[in-house]
């Protein structure tokens, strides 16, 4: 403890000699105000807090202004302070790792309510663990290097912003079509031809194609500023997708075009802006279960060093009773859990959301890991104060919220409360086992269709609170789920041992890339059916970036580390493959503009068109299917409505999913005055294989329909 004292007072010697004033406790974070700027931060356990100010990134501090404190919120204000001001803390208190504990008076702090920082974490000479590493000790000796020139710092930030008149495109759930994006990895591809690639005003760029595509909502991965662990970048490697975030309120300084420090705020309010001109919504990926500081061996960057027991979940040493809150509870499988049953703990996470709203103007979030967020005692709880208080808060009740409904010790999906949508794997791996023809998938499969109502409807949710998905950023994209049985993770040096083992996917009889054109074709074929399963579903449809290009990370299906080709989009893509573009296309406009495929309710069998039910299933000769015959493999329904999408009048639409490698003949409903066309059959050449209304194509015999094997077919019966 002399030894820290000493240390802190040696820098002492850079004081201020601005004009200081005791500042307000409230808000917490740097926020301007007239005449300068006011300073707070919590910490309970710190014996004294200290402000230091930079006048540039790498260099001593030129002020060190000792904190004022009421309660546990220390606080100052700094008059003649300015937007641009950089800055950060030094806490000086107990370093006990066994208590918890992990004040190091050494290392420069960022501010957790940070709305910008001035660059990336390193791990140069390792100054950014408060331990020492040569101590022989792991984490119980404190590292006594001072690091306050090389890390970086946190950025006084104006939030004003010309927003242009900005309104949220205000998108209903059951209108959505979401389109899961890397921000770098859409545009890092030389192929993108942007003039900023691999940033906010690179992704600006290629707002035309999305609207092209057809899409009406991105959900960006994260975009908080993460910590790119050394462990990585020692074998070639990077932490790409972001899921380590050290600041909640900060957007990632990499994705920014560094023209100037702090610019990445500015340029993520101009892809907001821009994507709503497009009538894109903008839905964040965010990640408050875990931080990039890792477990007791981790770095110390903002939380650790701050309130380290107040921040994160804690546990004993079995070794050693005495050191009780040594330990990281790793509930998250990224070193620790955040402590959001911790009313601190839980503000900054609400405080974070609503600034994401108010300030950035995105229009919803998808929680990665979301059941620990609702954590009471260890347990998730439908009716947890978190679920509670958003549900309560005029801001965060407005917005789309998205679950992943799982953490590594449990597994939520259909218990999130009302008002929450959820990823919904049980639509994924049951569209994967059955579009690769696997048995007993039949039944399943029409609950999935349908919009899961066995998962969604018990407790008044819809349809469109299932998020749908075949493939996300975690696993095989598109091409690869029909172009690998096994992952091929060794770009990750970890042995092909990560990822997960079990992809439900199929080669379609050649691992990897092959010049066989007949499997090539197949390939192409499970594609378009893969989109068709997805896009004619009831729920909210997710599309993986790229997958309407064929993107391939060549069997990888971990590839959070791969900061390359292999997460990137190759725009040449569009060239090698315009088919499956062009038919993902026609497939969203054909969502969007017919109604039957967007419904607010679950089917219910019944009403419709008279006496003919809004749902219908059959077999192949029009009986009712024996949804427990394992061999079934082609379903097929019909819908009925009265909104026509394209002309005036009733009709009808009925589906063929044919998984069976063998063709087979599906009877078809008679009508009286209505006939039936085809719209698709992902059998036929391009061009053939999606038949907009207008060029509808008749078919030859109205009282039964060919089907190809392993093909999607859609009817419509109208006048």
């Amino acid at each position: 403890m002399e030894n820290e004292t000493l240390a802190l007072m040696d820098v002492l010697k850079h004081q201020t000699t601005k004009e200081i004033l005791n500042g307000e406790a409230g808000p917490l974070g740097a926020v301007l105000k007239a005449g300068g700027v006011n300073f707070a931060v919590f910490s309970r356990y710190a014996q004294e807090v200290y402000l230091l100010l930079f006048d540039r990134v790498q260099g001593d501090p030129t002020d060190m202004i000792k904190l004022n404190r009421i309660d546990n919120i220390w606080h100052i204000f700094v008059k003649g302070a300015k937007a641009g001001q950089l800055y950060g803390y030094k806490v000086n208190g107990d370093y006990s790792p066994g208590e918890g504990k992990r004040f190091n008076s050494h290392k420069l702090l960022m501010d957790p309510y940070a709305k910008a920082l001035s660059g990336k974490f390193k791990e140069q000479q390792n100054l950014i663990f408060p331990y020492d590493m040569n101590a022989g000790a792991q984490d119980m000796v404190m590292d006594q290097r001072d690091n306050a020139a090389q890390v970086p710092k946190s950025i006084v930030i104006d939030d004003n912003f010309d927003w242009q008149e900005d309104r949220p495109p205000g998108i209903s759930m059951e209108q959505l079509i979401i389109y899961e994006v890397h921000v770098k990895g859409f545009t890092a591809h030389p192929s993108s031809g942007v003039k900023y690639p691999g940033t906010y005003l690179g992704f600006i760029e290629k707002i035309p194609y999305l609207k092209k595509l057809g899409i009406n909502a991105v959900e960006l991965m994260p975009v908080h500023e993460f910590f790119v662990r050394h462990e990585l970048t020692q074998k070639g490697l990077k932490d790409y997708w972001g899921y380590n975030p050290i600041g909640f309120f900060a957007p990632e300084s990499s994705y920014g075009t560094q023209s100037q420090l702090g610019c990445q705020v500015s340029e993520f309010k101009q892809l907001v802006r821009e994507l709503h001109k497009a009538g894109i919504e903008v839905i964040l990926d965010v990640v408050y279960n875990h931080t990039g500081e890792g477990n007791h061996l981790g770095p110390s960057l903002c939380f650790k060093g701050l309130d380290n027991p107040t921040y994160y979940t804690l546990s004993a040493n079995p070794d050693n009773p005495a050191e009780a809150y040594r330990f990281y509870v790793n509930d998250t499988g990224c070193g620790n859990t955040f402590n959001v049953e911790n009313p601190v703990a839980m503000e900054l996470v609400l405080d974070s959301l609503r600034y994401w709203v108010t300030q950035m103007h995105v229009d919803g979030f998808r929680f990665d890991l979301a059941s620990i967020l609702a954590r009471v005692q260890g347990q998730f709880n439908h009716s947890s104060l978190f679920f509670e208080t958003i549900s309560n808060d005029p801001v965060l009740s407005k917005v789309k919220l998205i679950a992943e409904p799982w953490d590594l010790k449990t597994y939520q999906v259909g218990k999130f409360p009302q008002g929450w949508s959820e990823w919904n794997d049980k639509f994924r791996d049951t569209a994967r086992r059955f579009l690769k023809g696997d048995e007993s998938q039949a039944g399943d499969m029409a609950k999935r269709l349908t919009g899961s109502a066995d998962l969604y409807e018990s407790d008044g949710r819809k349809p469109y609170n299932s998020i749908n998905f075949i493939t996300c950023h975690d696993g095989f994209t598109l091409r690869d789920l029909f172009a690998y049985n096994e992952r091929h993770n060794e770009a990750n040096h970890e042995d092909n041992l990560d990822g997960m083992h079990e992809n439900y996917s199929w080669n379609c009889g050649v691992e990897g890339d092959t010049k066989d054109e007949r499997i090539q074709r197949l390939r192409k074929q499970m594609v378009k059916n893969a989109f068709c399963c997805l896009l004619f579903s009831s729920g909210t449809p997710m599309i993986l970036y790229g997958d309407e290009m064929m993107r391939t990370q060549q069997g990888n299906n971990n590839a959070y580390c791969q900061d390359n080709e292999l997460g990137w989009i190759n725009w040449n893509n569009l060239r090698t493959y315009p088919d499956i573009f062009d038919f993902c296309v026609r497939a969203v406009h054909f969502r969007r503009s017919c109604s039957l495929l967007r419904r607010r309710q679950f089917y219910s069998g019944e009403g419709g068109l008279g006496a003919v039910p809004d749902i219908s299933w059959f077999n192949r000769n029009l009986n009712t299917p024996n949804w427990n015959r394992p061999l079934l493999k082609t379903i097929c329904y019909q819908l009925s409505g009265q909104e026509a999408p394209f002309i005036v009048g009733d009709y009808y639409l009925f589906f063929i999913f044919n998984m069976n490698h063998r063709a087979t003949v599906v009877q078809l409903p008679e009508f009286e005055g209505l006939r039936w066309y085809r719209l698709v059959d992902t059998f036929q050449r391009p061009g053939e294989d999606f038949r907009s209304y207008e060029k509808r194509r008749l078919l030859r015999r109205q009282d039964r329909h060919y089907c190809a094997g392993r093909t999607v077919n859609v009817l419509w019966a109208g006048i």
